[in-house]
């Protein structure tokens, strides 16, 4: 039998690993930990071993490790920075997901690659749905924008997920361990108090988007919690969990941060494909109460 020989009735993911590119990030760890108790077979990358911004690099990989599919969690994550790093955002956030998209259209295998709530411009008053028109405000969402487009271009059977605001227990860097953090030293947490977001919790990202790769969807899909909140509003929920006075909350409104990228006044996200998650104060209650059980570091 020749060694690349799949028995139909045997599925390619029961025998070929799903390659993670970005093994390093918060997602690409997420994705690996959930794959694992999933059952599902991973070899996850990091930059050294895979440029996705090098076609060379892309495909020799896939060459070798002859995935069923392809999760790319790799990419520009700090918004701030991007105003005066434009060039090395756009490589990363967009050339990077399209080499790998072109690279998997070539070979027929589903792709999967994550995009934000920063793709729109928060005017309108309704949250946004997988069909509304984009118009992003600061050079990350215009990355992650261009990223959407080529993507698809190339490969239009891959998967965009849209999401925002994501939070988790698995590590610290997100805003939920930043304000639980804070409470717990008894300090002040400022938080702006006239953005409206839609907090995700890692963990129902990651198997929601898996069900969708699983399930061979394509396009664009919103996934997040149900529910909206403030970033005010989402550290006292977080902090009020945590057994600790949501009273050291401070409201602020986003100009008082005076950061460099602008933000959409409103990116709250629902979709009109029929996703629906838990709920945010379900995702919050499981978030800390994580935190507490299995502390990070310890």
């Amino acid at each position: 039998m020749r060694p690349d020989f799949v028995p139909d009735h045997v599925p390619e993911r029961a025998i070929r690993p799903l390659l993670i590119a970005g093994a390093h990030g918060t997602l690409g760890r997420a994705v690996e930990r959930i794959c694992h108790t999933r059952g599902l077979v991973t070899v996850a990358l990091g930059r050294a071993e895979l440029d996705v911004t090098s076609p060379v690099s892309a495909e020799k990989v896939l060459d070798a490790v002859r995935p069923w599919a392809v999760v790319n969690t790799a990419g520009y994550v700090r918004v701030d920075a991007a105003e005066a790093d434009a060039g090395l955002c756009f490589s990363e956030n967009a050339t990077g997901p399209s080499v790998l998209a072109t690279a998997c259209a070539a070979r027929n295998l589903p792709f999967l690659t994550f995009s934000s709530d920063l793709v729109f411009d928060g005017e309108q008053d309704d949250p946004y749905t997988e069909s509304s028109k984009p118009n992003p405000l600061n050079v990350y969402g215009r990355s992650k924008l261009a990223a959407e487009q080529r993507v698809l271009a190339v490969h239009p059977q891959a998967l965009v997920v849209r999401t925002s605001a994501f939070f988790s227990s698995w590590d610290e860097y997100n805003f939920v361990h930043f304000a639980v953090q804070a409470a717990r030293r008894g300090e002040q947490f400022e938080a702006a108090d006239d953005v409206r977001i839609s907090p995700t919790f890692v963990p129902d990202l990651v198997n929601t988007s898996l069900d969708l790769l699983l399930d061979d969807a394509a396009g664009i899909w919103h996934v997040t919690n149900h529910g909206s909140c403030t970033w005010a509003e989402l550290a006292r929920m977080a902090i009020e969990r945590a057994g600790l006075s949501p009273d050291l909350v401070v409201p602020r409104p986003m100009a008082h941060f005076d950061l460099p990228a602008a933000r959409p006044r409103q990116s709250v996200l629902v979709s009109e494909k029929g996703i629906v998650l838990h709920t945010l104060e379900h995702a919050l209650d499981r978030c800390v109460r994580e935190m507490e059980h299995h502390p990070i570091g310890v």
